[in-house]
């Protein structure tokens, strides 16, 4: 039967995912904390289902990082000479360092000028706020910087380098990162750079420290890159090392991964803050696009809901330090919790070759323990599974390779295929760890040590779990299956 003519459901719209109310979104921005609220702001086309280009900065606010709450446009799309608006970043300019006024909100943002030569050609210009970030004006017609003759040349990334007290920038240049430093937002001088040209082009950068577990504090650089043609993701890159202001240098020479899936681009990290508005040097939240350019236009939700959209879960982000060295540890934010609707407690469950779970759910959080035999050669979950079992998701471990996979092959997708993450089989056992909601499904394992994020569209019905192993008998220890489903907030969201 073709799935194609199969039943669709009335909505196709994530159930507790990030998605844009209308037409189209792509890049996330890096949000802000600003009176007990995170802004996050993302590029967005309000005229994409008429066929329209370009794009605007259009804002959410949270509380949690799961609920959010739709503020509208704050920076529109071609409403001067130098294009729209491109990836950018924020910073609170306390100080009032660009002459816009303590406190006011300072957007670096990329715009391809129209009236330049060549036409198109990428630079950075300020846009200010004095309202709390709900909408934006020009800070002049003139760039703050501008190289001509690097055709790749956006996506600034602005701290606050509190060591030598000035502004430190970097930029996506097409193999490299070029490092800028500037004590008024306006005025850049070039200190340094970081070229890597083994991994596609570089895009959305990103810097900063952090506090291991262990207590000690190191810098980390990350990058959007695309390693596809080493057998490496097309995601957020990252290295920890040193920085001195001008320089970075690194603790290894290969990245390590946020996302070894296949949609989990664009991603921005930010800062955590406590109750008292401090930031948490141990804790940082990081949200990606659930997408990519290899196939950004085909998604049934066009036609069900009239947009094209989604981000993936927002993460908790963790340092952890061992003879490994330092590496990110990822786990769906906190704040999920409060959004279960139904709690199946399945328990321990022994698994020869399959079983399938008494448990039905569009939208869920599926957590266990999972331990096999020695000569187990592959064990893991399908979910989004078929009735008949003709289509499903499966997130498994293959042992005998040592890898963990998502393989999307057997359900309707953007493209067929199976992504693949270390794991380390010695132990006997790990923990599995499943996100499914009616666009994506993304897959934690060992506690978060790799993540792997597939954008699937499961058709209407494809609703079933089952345990699987195969080689070898495996047990599922403590299977828990939480129901989610954020509803419209007026307020924010929780906390």
């Amino acid at each position: 039967m073709n799935p194609d003519t199969q039943p669709r459901p009335a909505t196709r719209r994530p159930a507790f995912h990030f998605s844009v109310p209308d037409n189209w979104k792509n890049d996330p921005q890096r949000p802000i904390h600003l009176a007990g609220e995170y802004l996050y702001y993302y590029l967005y086309n309000g005229d994409y289902l008429a066929g329209g280009i370009g794009t605007s900065w259009r804002l959410a606010t949270t509380r949690d990082h799961v609920a959010f709450v739709d503020r509208g446009v704050a920076i529109p799309k071609f409403s001067n000479g130098n294009g729209d608006c491109w990836s950018g970043s924020l910073i609170v300019d306390t100080g009032g360092t660009a002459g816009f006024g303590a406190g006011a909100i300072v957007a670096l943002v990329t715009q391809a000028r129209v009236d330049a030569v060549p036409e198109g050609r990428q630079a950075q210009y300020l846009w200010y706020s004095t309202d709390g970030g709900r909408s934006f004006r020009s800070g002049g017609d003139d760039p703050v910087l501008d190289v001509p003759g690097i055709p790749d040349f956006r996506d600034p990334k602005v701290i606050w380098d509190a060591e030598r007290g000035r502004w430190f920038l970097a930029l996506a240049e097409g193999d490299r990162l070029g490092f800028y430093a500037s004590t008024d937002l306006r005025t850049w001088d070039r200190v340094g750079e970081f070229a890597r040209d083994d991994l596609g082009l570089l895009e959305c950068p990103d810097i900063f420290s952090m506090t291991a577990d262990d207590g000690s504090t190191t810098w980390v650089l990350g990058v959007s890159a695309n390693a596809k043609h080493r057998g490496l993701p097309a995601t957020y890159a990252y290295w920890t090392g040193a920085f001195d202001g001008r320089t970075f240098v690194p603790d290894a020479e290969e990245p390590r991964w946020l996302d070894w899936g296949f949609d989990f681009y664009g991603a921005v990290t930010y800062p955590h803050h406590g109750t008292t508005g401090a930031e948490d040097p141990g804790l940082r939240h990081v949200i990606g696009w659930a997408n990519f350019w290899d196939y950004p236009h085909n998604t049934p939700t066009i036609d069900t809901d009239g947009y094209n959209g989604d981000d993936m879960i927002v993460r908790d982000l963790r340092l952890v330090r061992d003879e490994r060295g330092y590496r990110l540890i990822s786990a769906p934010t906190a704040a999920l919790a409060d959004y279960v609707t139904t709690t199946h407690l399945v328990g321990d469950v022994e698994v020869s070759a399959h079983v399938d779970l008494d448990v039905s759910a569009v939208a869920y959080d599926l957590e266990c323990d999972v331990s096999w035999s020695a000569s187990t050669q592959d064990v893991g979950v399908q979910v989004c599974r078929a009735p008949g079992g003709t289509r499903f998701v499966a997130a498994g471990l293959d042992v005998t390779k040592g890898s963990a996979y998502l393989d999307r092959s057997f359900t309707a997708n953007p493209t067929r295929g199976r992504s693949e993450a270390p794991f380390d089989p010695t132990a006997g056992s790990v923990r599995l760890r499943v996100l499914v909601d009616r666009t994506s499904v993304e897959v934690f394992v060992a506690d978060g040590e790799t993540v792997q994020s597939h954008r699937v569209f499961p058709l209407s019905g494809d609703e079933r779990v089952r345990l699987y192993s195969s080689g070898g008998a495996a047990v599922f220890r403590d299977v828990t299956v939480r129901e989610l489903e954020v509803g419209p907030r007026r307020d924010g969201g929780a906390g």
